[in-house]
């Protein structure tokens, strides 16, 4: 067992285990940009045992080694627009036929519009696949654009500039907020507050999927 912060009593592992073996934990990660999905998505990943799927690793790696997807996409991401979702829906589909995720997976950063949401039922449907819960991290829009600022200065990535990180939020709050709605009227959407300690945002999360 593990314990963690703010828990009165260790998390039962074996619960972890009996749902992964029947291969019901299939998850989406929601959140405009600076929330934090990815650190979250990785701790959920490890608790769990299953396979963390970020659409942007996965284009940032296409993008360093130069394929044609990477290219088209780089000229998207580059100035703050979303990849066109028939480049995103034909990776997603190829990765998800993979064995490594037949036991369960989380989805970071995918879907982010209506249509890809409703492309990624179909690829699941095509799959037998079913989703547990959609998570939705929020957080303060003046918190988050203060983040990215500050990861902009460490990290280099050109998608981090003050200019393009006003268009991300632009480009979210218009394109991939509609997706609450789409998965609460699924009764799939589950919120969380995405202010605090990195392990206090997780047990939050460990909280609602118990």
């Amino acid at each position: 067992m593990h314990w963690h912060p703010g828990l009165q009593q260790p998390l039962q592992e074996y619960s972890f285990k009996r749902q992964n073996r029947i291969g019901e934990m299939r998850l989406i990660f929601l959140g405009p940009p600076g929330v934090g999905k990815g650190t979250q998505a990785k701790r959920i990943c490890e608790h769990y045992n299953i396979i963390h799927l970020s659409t942007g690793d996965i284009l940032r790696s296409e993008m360093t080694a130069k394929t044609e997807i990477g290219e088209k996409a780089k000229a998207f991401i580059d100035v703050g627009e979303l990849v066109p979702d028939d480049v995103l829906l034909g990776m997603m589909n190829n990765r998800l036929k993979k064995d490594d995720v037949q036991s369960g997976y989380l989805l970071d950063g995918f879907p982010r519009t209506i249509p890809q949401a409703d492309g990624l039922n179909k690829i699941m449907d095509d799959l037998s696949h079913s989703l547990n819960c959609a998570l939705s991290l929020t957080a303060d829009a003046d918190e988050l654009v203060q983040r990215l600022i500050n990861r902009g200065k460490d990290s280099g990535r050109s998608d981090d500039t003050p200019e393009i990180i006003h268009q991300r939020q632009k480009v979210y709050w218009k394109q991939t907020a509609p997706l609450l709605d789409f998965y609460r009227e699924k009764n799939l959407l589950k919120e969380i507050d995405g202010i605090g300690e990195i392990p206090e945002i997780t047990d939050r999360i460990l909280g609602i999927l118990k």
